[in-house]
């Protein structure tokens, strides 16, 4: 054949395979419904599904033992495959309330390590942490989307809200991580629980594909340990540039640059970055305030001494 016409040919071909895209997907955007009707929707659905599914509460007697999440068995039964008596989620969850986009949520929790709330455990994390957990995480007919086999680090202000909120009635493992002989990592006294989530603090209309538009969800989970968060390397925690206290730290911007002051460097835009108006060196820049007017100098763009050497 014709080199010039097996060009030709080669071209067409070409062209026309790469015309076909047959594993293409198309992207349905589901609109997003009044948030109150969702919500009212939502826990009428959490409400039927707590007062209708049991779980192995009498599996966990020991207070001295360390549960897994893998030991948390919820079915629609009132005893277990052994005979033993389940208990009633209605029973046993506490509701707490949340609110997201100015609409109030309710959500409920299972604590099945109460005893870290009378004193033991580590601390609590803070609603912008790092934090060390392992959890599986179910939608209301239990089909499992996502499990950890490890220990996973999660940034908080990267997760579902209802994260937030949840983690932080938590307490992390009194010690670990300790190294076992097999060369895993185990925690002693963690906190273990479930969450019961409405969409709204969740993914709401717009989750990953392996979830429905709407999900309630549900996750079991050992919380571990938490680590605070400085997202902007300025010396200051970034829970603590919540100046409103309000647990949104995209609206705290004190210099008006439309950069929030937990991604900003200089905070109050006096050109001295933040970490040099730590005048004591001590890794704290909140507690210094050159003029004594009740605004630390990170804050206060008339306060402009460095504690670095001028050269």
């Amino acid at each position: 054949m014709n080199s010039k016409y097996i060009i030709i040919l080669i071209v067409v071909l070409t062209a026309t395979f790469g015309a076909c895209t047959p594993d293409e997907v198309d992207v349905v955007i589901i609109p997003a419904r009044d948030r109150g009707e969702q919500q009212i929707i939502d826990n009428d659905s959490l409400l039927d599904y707590l007062q209708s599914h049991y779980y192995n509460k009498s599996f966990f007697s020991d207070p001295n033992a360390n549960y897994s999440k893998d030991d948390i068995i919820i079915s629609d039964s009132p005893t277990d495959g052994e005979g033993n008596p389940n208990e009633l989620l209605m029973n046993d969850v506490v509701m707490y309330t949340a609110t997201y986009q100015s609409q109030d949520y309710e959500y409920y929790v299972l604590d099945l390590n109460p005893a870290l709330f009378e004193g033991d455990g580590g601390p609590k994390p803070n609603f912008t942490d790092d934090i060390s957990i392992s959890y599986t995480g179910s939608v209301q007919d239990g089909d499992v989307f996502d499990s950890t086999v490890n220990p996973t680090t999660l940034d908080l202000i990267g997760v579902i809200p209802g994260w937030r909120d949840v983690m932080q009635d938590f307490k992390t493992a009194e010690s670990g991580p300790i190294i076992n002989e097999d060369g895993t990592f185990s925690y002693d006294n963690y906190g273990l629980g479930v969450m019961f989530l409405p969409s709204g603090l969740a993914y709401y209309n717009t989750p990953p594909y392996t979830i429905p538009a709407y999900s309630n969800l549900i996750f079991k989970f050992e919380l571990y340990a938490s680590e605070p968060n400085d997202h902007d390397n300025d010396g200051v925690y970034t829970h603590l540039e919540d100046l409103d206290f309000n647990e949104n730290i995209t609206d705290d911007d004190t210099d008006g640059d439309e950069v929030p002051n937990y991604i900003d460097p200089d905070d109050d835009g006096d050109g001295v970055l933040t970490k040099y108006e730590d005048l004591d060196n001590d890794g704290d820049p909140t507690n210094d305030d050159s003029d004594m007017d009740g605004i630390p100098n990170y804050l206060d763009e008339d306060s402009t001494e460095s504690n670095q050497i001028d050269s």
